[in-house]
Formats: structure tokens, sequence, C-alpha cells
């Protein structure tokens, strides 16, 4: 197998060439043909997670076809078409799998974090959290929808049910969740980074009521907000957008710091909570949503050897959708 692997923090991916993985007892082995490119692994790359295994494989927006079984694999056959995800195993023992919280598991697994990921031709996962996807689907449409669309999906349930709804940053996660949230029947309201004529154009052609920069106050209040940017000031400026009673969602794994803000903006029983990984229960309910909701996805294709210059490109704010790398 080929594998772009990070070995030293600082340095680029390196092209690596490796004896193919065996599937452990559980364990699926999968031909990648699609991974996406996330946010998250820009943080793994750029050392910004804590704990980080080296020499990792980064990608968890995989799909591709199983092609080794470990022993005690029934559910799953060679052949099928799978979507492996951040959420690699969990321990199913701690306070938090016992009350149906896994995404909060004490003691998880991470795709592309903790366990080598999909920036790779092969990848070895946990039967248990692949997710069997249709056969006939466009593997590199599909790739995002297995991070930007699963965390998107968690952060729209907990941003709960009002009918403005903004998101701040427009990228892989928002322009996919956009989507189900005009199919839901919401009115979108889309903060970009300042003089991004072209993300809020986008926002745009994607039904959003209203595009903006992220310094900007919207039209009208918003009953919630999602900020999908790592940017710690846009809290102070989503809570101000938003309602009496409204809710701000983070909905990253990282962020940088949150500035100190009056409580004023705080009171009137505005909400602020952060979203934290996504459990097996998100998955079927988001992939039984994306065909009804009518979902497509924008992607940017790199060959696997490109994955460095993907990850540069999003770094930057170059994309508008998702970068999705093809071995």
């Amino acid at each position: 197998m080929h594998a772009m692997v990070l070995e030293r923090l600082g340095d680029e991916l390196q092209m690596r060439q490796r004896p193919d993985p065996v599937p452990a007892a559980g364990e699926v082995r999968v031909r990648v043909a699609a991974c996406g490119v996330c946010r998250t692994d820009l943080h793994v790359v750029d050392g910004e997670l804590p704990n980080l295994k080296l020499p990792i494989v980064p990608g968890h927006e995989i799909v591709g076809r199983i092609d080794a079984l470990g022993g005690g694999v029934d559910a799953l056959d060679v052949g099928m078409r799978v979507g492996i995800p951040w959420l690699g195993k969990t321990c199913g023992h701690c306070r938090y799998c016992r009350e149906g919280r896994e995404n909060l598991c004490d003691r998880p697994l991470f795709t592309g974090y903790t366990r080598d990921g999909g920036y790779a031709t092969h990848v070895v996962a946990d039967a248990r959290y692949a997710f069997r996807l249709p056969d006939d689907g466009d593997d590199v449409a599909t790739a995002p929808l297995l991070c930007a669309g699963l965390i998107g999906w968690r952060s729209l349930r907990l941003a709960g049910e009002g009918n403005r709804i903004g998101f701040y940053g427009f990228g892989a996660a928002a322009h996919i969740i956009a989507q189900v949230a005009r199919w839901q029947g919401r009115d979108v309201y889309a903060f970009t980074r300042a003089g991004d004529a072209a993300a809020q154009a986008f926002a745009q052609k994607l039904g959003a009521h209203w595009a903006g920069s992220s310094d900007e106050a919207p039209p009208e209040e918003l009953d919630c907000a999602i900020i999908y940017a790592p940017v710690g000031a846009l809290v102070p400026a989503a809570l101000r957008a938003v309602r009496k009673g409204g809710r701000v969602v983070c909905a990253g794994i990282h962020m940088s710091d949150i500035p100190s803000f009056p409580y004023s903006i705080l009171w009137e029983e505005r909400e602020l909570r952060s979203v934290a990984n996504l459990t097996r229960k998100d998955g079927e309910e988001f992939f039984a949503v994306v065909p009804q909701a009518g979902i497509v996805t924008q992607t940017v294709p790199y060959p696997l050897p490109r994955a460095n210059e993907a990850l540069a490109d999003l770094r930057v704010g170059r994309l508008q959708g998702a970068a999705v790398l093809v071995p």
C-alpha cells in the first residue's frame, strides 16, 4: 500500500510504501476510493490537537470497498461499499458509552488521529464503525458526508428548531448543512470571511436567504447559529446575532481562544454549547436524510500525492466546498 504520512510535526506529509495492513479480529480492510480533506486534518497536521500519535496517516472522510475481513466479522462482506468516519472505536464500558453518548467515550480511537486514516490506498477499521453505503454512489461526492456532513448534522440538531439559522464559516460542512436546512424550510444566513464575495455568492446559489461578512450583523435576529470556522472571536459575534433564548453551537474540534465578552450578550437565556465527535446513530439518521434532502456536494478532487497541496488550499481558504483525495 501507499500512504501520505505525517512523521514529524512541522513537516509536510511524505508518500511512503508500507506492507498491506492485516485486519485483526473485528476489523475490516478497505481499499480507499476517496478521502475527504477536513479542517480537522489541518489541526492534526499543525499539531493543534493533544496526544497525537506519530507517525500518523491522516484522513477520516473515507469511502471505499472492503477487500479483507478480520475474524468474527459477519455483518459485512468483501466487496461492500462503506464509509469510515472520525470516530473509529469506543470502549463500550465507560459511563458515556453506557448512556448512549459514545461520542464522549473515555477511551476512544479516532481515524486519522489516533489510528491511521484514509490518506492512503488502504485502511483498516473497526467493523462496527463502518457505515454501509449504497453500492452505486459517487465516491468523491460521498466522502465529505463522512465528517463535514455528519458533524454538520449533529450541530444542526443541537442548534434546535429555529427558523432563522446562521452559519459562521461557509465551507465543507456549511455547504452541506445549508441544503438540509433549506430542505427543512429554514432561512439560512451565511457569514464568510470579510470580502469573500465568491463564498457569499456560493451560499446564495445554495439558497441562503442572506450572505455577508462575519463582522456584519444580520438583517434580522437569528433563532440559532452554528460556528464552523475555528475562530473564537466569532462566539461573541454570534451571541450578539441571536435573539433572546437563542442558541450558538461551536461545531469544531479546535478553536482559537474565545475573547472575553459582556455577560449581557449571554443573558436572557441565550445558550452556548459545543459539539464533540459523532455517534453511529448520527450516521444512521443523516444518511437517511441525504437522499430525501437531495444533497449535492461541491468537491475539488486531488490525486493522493498532492495531499499537501489540498491541505494548503484549505488552510488559506482557496476552496469552495470540499477537497477530496483520490488514490
